[in-house]
């Protein structure tokens, strides 16, 4: 996919995850399956924080005129390449132990929800369109992915929302026999 398609189906998803909330109250936001579980609410916040704060945030520091200090992670681990290789994360559950710095807050409303998403999606457009002259030698080391380019780290966005879609329609249907 290019940088246009990926922008496009970004916010093809970002836009599902708008209209997924109108869905639920607060209570079924907040609302945790079990005791290391995140909620719904959670999820959202995971998403829109690891967009602007690691992931667009590592863009822009391989977008850097001269790179800056650590924007010269090298090359990409094996996982990195498989997974940019197949355009996706695997579809396999991934759990952290909780901990403050990783487990996201519960939100304190929809309007925080929609406003974070709406912002992540401005971020997109603007990394998208300094792409076109992003340096290749410039990437910012991901923890289980290697050296990323500003190009790769903004398909990543994409690719963690599309990955998140399984979480949320799992903690979705955790809730149905509370909706019953």
């Amino acid at each position: 996919m290019n940088t246009t398609e990926i922008l496009r189906n970004f916010e093809d998803i970002t836009e599902h995850y708008i209209q997924e909330l109108e869905g639920f109250s607060m209570e079924q936001l907040k609302r945790q399956p079990g005791e290391n579980e995140w909620s719904l609410g959670q999820m959202y916040q995971h998403l829109i924080n690891a967009a602007l704060y690691m992931q667009l945030a590592n863009a822009e520091r391989c977008l850097a005129p001269g790179g800056d200090d650590a924007a010269s992670a090298g090359e990409k681990t094996e996982v990195g390449e498989a997974v940019f290789g197949q355009g996706s994360l695997p579809p396999v559950r991934i759990q952290v132990p909780p901990s403050p710095q990783y487990t996201p807050q519960q939100p304190e409303s929809k309007e925080q929800l929609v406003e974070g998403l709406k912002s992540v999606v401005r971020r997109m457009n603007e990394t998208a369109s300094k792409l076109e002259n992003a340096p290749l030698r410039h990437t910012v080391a991901h923890p289980r992915f290697g050296g990323l380019t500003a190009e790769e780290w903004f398909r990543l966005v994409e690719m963690h929302y599309r990955h998140h879609l399984l979480q949320k329609d799992r903690l979705k249907q955790a809730l149905l026999p509370a909706l019953n």
